[in-house]
């Protein structure tokens, strides 16, 4: 039997400062398979990239365990990617020089980890600037260079926190399916953090809804197999679409009932 790829046992955080101790997540438990997409949303505050701070081996949690492929996270390990809502590619560098930062920083560039790097950039579309710089790049064409430098390690894991929201709708949606079909034909793991539900829904396996005061789950909704089987453009057309998305939408309204939250 295949070990999870990500567990989550008995997960709070506690912030402690001057005006005292803030409890950001409470008994989170979650469970991710090897190679599911799984989204987190959820109102503002409720916690979701502080889990992914501590997904990532950024911060140890106050309670409880976070193990990936069974092993516990106590630091940054080379398992878990983590790609963020700003590129933070090097102006200096090259297109290729940025994709292959993370081998270089791991001292694990060689032969085949370069021509890795050359094939990424080529499923990419970004063939051709590799030897170019940064600022010659759209902000599309730069988040699937940091794409490229997430997968050139070959994590087992990746994190995805809203990586497209700064972009415009219609390239947001063209890197959707891109990322999706690319994570997919390589069987990867990835957790998405995102306010989008839309981006939820035809993105992911399985949506878990955050609530927020202290953060901790919600409930958790399996999209329907006909969504899942289809690239994200193309989902949002499938039937029970938009029934998902109200049925979330209703989670949402009920939590600012309660709560008073803020979900822009």
């Amino acid at each position: 039997m295949k070990k999870p790829a990500l567990q989550l046992e008995g997960v709070s955080q506690v912030y402690v400062s001057a005006k005292g101790a803030f409890l950001a997540l409470q008994d989170v438990g979650l469970t991710v398979n090897q190679g599911e997409f799984v989204s987190l949303i959820g109102p503002s505050g409720c916690g979701k990239t502080t889990l992914l701070s501590l997904i990532s081996g950024l911060m140890a949690p106050s309670a409880g365990k976070v193990t990936v492929l069974g092993e516990a996270v106590v630091r940054p390990t080379p398992k878990v990617g983590y790609m963020l809502q700003q590129d933070y590619l090097f102006p200096w560098r090259t297109i290729y020089e940025n994709a292959a930062l993370g081998l270089e920083l791991m001292g694990r560039l060689n032969d085949t980890s370069k021509l890795y790097v050359k094939e990424l950039l080529g499923e990419m579309g970004l063939a051709r600037q590799a030897d170019r710089y940064p600022h010659h790049l759209s902000g599309g064409m730069r988040q699937r260079v940091a794409l490229v430098r997430t997968l050139a390690t070959e994590p087992d894991l990746l994190l995805l926190d809203e990586p497209f929201s700064a972009l415009d709708y219609q390239t947001k949606l063209q890197l959707e399916d891109l990322v999706v079909e690319t994570l997919k034909s390589r069987n990867k793991t990835a957790v998405l953090v995102t306010h989008d539900i839309s981006e939820a829904i035809a993105m992911s396996d399985r949506v878990v809804m955050m609530q927020p005061n202290p953060g901790r789950i919600m409930t958790e909704v399996e999209v329907p197999e006909a969504i899942r089987k289809a690239l994200p453009l193309d989902a949002r057309e499938q039937e029970g679409f938009h029934a998902l998305f109200r049925k979330l939408w209703g989670y949402f309204e009920a939590i600012d009932g309660k709560e008073g939250a803020s979900y822009g």
